[in-house]
């Protein structure tokens, strides 16, 4: 018993201990290479400090200093560019020299954290917008999502936030159930520590499927509704100089699940529960 004590008394002293101040700073750069055809190559390195609080999955006193640096190189007059991100966090207070808690290196050219829970990357470098979705408090990878990432509340007395992305597999994915003819993409519904549930779009029409799935031919924009209740809307909307026909797949949400079954889908389309 009286060991046992010490050693609580030891613990708390040192939660008790002052954070150590803590100063830390890093250059941002640019560097423009001229050509002889009036083009030249452009890289860019960013770097800028976060602190946020009450981190999904950490334990609730924790800070999160984090330090996220993009790098990018851009040949003027060519399609697309090289770039990456990295994030790096240690607990507030930490001597940055020390390894830090995670670090996450991933394509893409701009990166943001979202209600302090998730860190989100946009991933599109060439002609498709997409974005990459993970855990703030490990650099986990929740889902990815061609579509700006949606979030709401499923509850109105509490804040219990809920978020929702839409998957629309390129030609090169690596699942071979996503190849299948007939699919036009996944909905993914997800809190900010696990995907919840996702949703497998499919249609009885080949040549559907392919329209709808395009990246060429095709928008899509997916938005949450919240009255009376939260309904998920995905639209789908050809681009010029085709007329737009707009599709749209309406599902509820019930509860914290997803309805399926008063799910409102376009002729031939269906929605089905799939898991990775």
């Amino acid at each position: 018993m009286t060991r046992l004590f010490w050693l609580l008394m030891a613990s708390s002293a040192l939660l008790a201990q002052p954070a150590k101040p803590l100063h830390a700073q890093a250059s941002s750069t640019i560097d423009y290479t001229p050509t002889a055809d009036g083009f030249g190559t452009i890289e860019i390195r960013n770097v800028s400090y976060e602190v946020v609080t009450n981190v999904p999955g950490r334990a609730p006193a924790d800070r999160l200093l984090l330090r996220k640096t993009i790098r990018s190189k851009e040949v003027l007059g060519d399609m697309g560019m090289e770039a990456n991100v990295s994030l790096e966090a240690w607990r507030l207070g930490d001597d940055l020299r020390q390894r830090s808690l995670f670090t996450l290196n991933v394509e893409g050219n701009e990166a943001n954290t979202k209600d302090n829970a998730l860190f989100v990357v946009s991933r599109g470098l060439e002609e498709v917008e997409w974005w990459s979705v993970y855990k703030l408090g490990n650099g986990q990878h929740l889902f990815d999502t061609y579509v700006p990432l949606e979030s709401f509340s499923i509850s109105r007395e509490t804040v219990t936030t809920r978020y929702v992305g839409l998957e629309v597999p390129p030609d090169d994915t690596k699942d071979a159930r996503l190849k299948q003819p007939n699919v036009i993409g996944v909905s993914t519904y997800a809190s900010d520590s696990r995907v919840m549930h996702e949703i497998l779009l499919t249609s009885d029409d080949r040549q559907q499927a392919r329209l709808l799935r395009s990246f060429a031919d095709v928008t899509r924009t997916l938005s949450v509704t919240l009255n009376p209740s939260p309904t998920i809307r995905i639209s789908f909307t050809q681009d010029f100089p085709s007329p737009p026909n707009p599709a749209e797949v309406v599902i509820p949400v019930k509860g914290d699940d997803l309805d399926l079954k008063n799910a409102q889908l376009p002729a031939k389309l269906h929605a089905a529960v799939w898991k990775r």
